[in-house]
């Protein structure tokens, strides 16, 4: 009699874990596989903010090692009239805006 209130807890302690996984530990990992997809994928001309906030547009970027799109690589912005030197895995949002900016020059010529 005595085993079958383990068996019922350890039961309950996996069925809580499994909750836990499928609702929080998972849709994290794929948010967080996604989010570095689009960080790797960075091209000049990119518009970007990091993660402090910062918004700007991508001059130039230096790799650090011979993997392509790692977090530890350089990335140069210019923000304003402002050039800022950031790491790859501090950019929050990507948006490309070369077509708005080939509609915006239309606009004004």
């Amino acid at each position: 009699m005595q085993g079958n209130p383990i068996i019922g807890s350890i039961f309950m302690y996996g069925a809580i874990f499994a909750i836990f996984y499928f609702v929080l530990i998972r849709p994290q990992q794929t948010q967080r596989k996604k989010h570095d997809e689009m960080v790797r994928t960075l091209k000049k001309g990119d518009e970007i903010v990091t993660n402090g906030g910062l918004v700007g547009e991508v001059v130039f970027i230096k790799e650090a090692g011979t993997e392509g799109g790692s977090m530890e690589d350089r990335v140069t912005i210019k923000t304003g009239d402002t050039r800022v030197v950031i790491e790859r895995g501090r950019i929050a949002k990507i948006s490309r805006h070369t077509a708005a900016a080939g509609t915006s020059s239309s606009a004004t010529g």
